[in-house]
């Protein structure tokens, strides 16, 4: 006889339940408590120097969460087999937990033993999405392991020059993870984007090009190479703009005009579209036009913050057995974090003398996105199926 889970509550079925409703928290907490820092209203000892706290935090506090809730859900489809049992989604659950309030007790604990918490997550991620894999030799789907082994080396570059281990590699650890996040969200928009297109609008057919998939990733994947590198000029330029042409005709075959009757088509081709944006812009630092800050947030809020939104409402939906339709509060969610995008990169770059102002009212509306999102899901992600489904 199976022994019930002690965490036998609908918010530990699946992955999704537990770490949506962790990221939707988590970017509330994250950017209210940022904003509290930056105005000096604030001040918390933290293991993490002020310049990389807001940076680690939404990359492996908030995208980690998205991402986790995505690949525990996906694994299960993949391979039709289990990839955690309640129990150890809550200790995966609470370890994420633990990783994000640690940090404030630096003058207590010792930051040995802060990193290590932070660190541990992304390897039993890892290997909880791996098993099902293993077992069922879904070759093609390993990928996600080497990329969260890659995000696990850019996690140990940031702790490592924390504990005085090495000298200035936790820039480089950021730039490595936001490259894999980025790299991780291309390669999965190729499989659910002309899936959810082709389920949302009746007769459309999707153009899948697997070469020109796999051309996308790598040009994409070579610029932020030489980003890391410090490469710059012409030959940054060319990659940069390759990068646009490619991703523009990737996206393109895909396309359908009746997207912008379907929000949760909408937003996804949005959030695409900041990528895009992202590498634009990265042609215009290669000779200072714009400021590489600015590139980065079209990649980070635009890119990761838009898709990560619109996946995570059409995810929820579809697995908790309710109709595949945003509601009018989700669709105005999805209005706030593209004007958060556009405050925030565009338009410092066309008016750079209100940089302060726009950064400000930007995180007002990452605020309103994500409280209308844990509004509306929260009894989504804590309830059970509508179907009586298990799940």
């Amino acid at each position: 006889m199976k022994n019930k889970p002690v965490f036998d509550y609908p918010l530990f079925a699946m992955g999704f339940r537990a770490f949506f409703a962790l990221a939707g928290l988590s970017a509330l907490a994250l950017i209210a408590v940022w904003n509290s820092l930056s105005n000096g209203s604030l001040h918390i000892d933290n293991y993490y120097p002020s310049t990389y706290w807001h940076a680690h935090e939404m990359l492996l506090g908030y995208s980690t969460a998205v991402i986790a809730g995505f690949l525990l859900t996906a694994v299960k489809n993949w391979t039709n087999t289990e990839t955690v049992t309640p129990d150890q989604l809550a200790c995966l659950f609470f370890l994420w937990i633990y990783g994000r309030v640690l940090p404030f007790y630096s003058e207590l604990l010792s930051d040995v033993l802060i990193a290590a918490v932070d660190f541990a997550f992304l390897p039993v991620l890892a290997y909880f999405v791996s098993k099902p894999l293993f077992k069922t030799d879904v070759n093609k789907n390993l990928i996600f392991t080497a990329l969260l082994i890659l995000m696990m080396l850019g996690n140990a570059l940031i702790h490592a020059e924390i504990l005085d281990v090495t000298d200035a590699t936790a820039k480089l650890g950021l730039n490595l993870i936001v490259s894999i996040i980025v790299i991780m969200i291309l390669v999965i928009s190729g499989r659910v984007f002309p899936f959810f297109t082709e389920r949302g609008l009746s007769g459309v057919v999707c153009i899948r090009n697997q070469g020109l998939d796999i051309a996308t990733i790598i040009v994409s994947l070579v610029v932020f190479c030489l980003l890391m590198l410090n490469v710059s000029g012409l030959f940054l330029m060319i990659f940069a703009v390759l990068a646009v042409a490619l991703n523009t005709m990737r996206v393109s075959g895909w396309y359908d005009g009746r997207v912008w009757f379907v929000p949760l088509l909408w937003v996804l081709y949005i959030g695409y579209g900041w990528l895009i944006a992202g590498f634009a812009m990265v042609a215009l630092t290669a000779y200072n036009v714009v400021l590489p800050s600015l590139a980065l947030h079209a990649f980070t809020i635009g890119g990761i913050g838009v898709l990560t939104l619109g996946m995570m409402a059409r995810v929820a939906l579809g697995h908790t057995g309710r109709a595949l339709k945003a509601s009018n509060v989700m669709a105005i969610a999805f209005i706030f974090i593209n004007l958060a995008a556009l405050l925030r990169v565009l338009l410092p770059s066309l008016v750079p003398a209100w940089y302060g102002s726009f950064v400000l009212v930007s995180s007002y509306c990452w605020l309103a996105a994500f409280s209308l999102f844990a509004y509306y899901y929260s009894p989504i992600l804590t309830g059970p199926r509508v179907d009586g489904q298990p799940g």
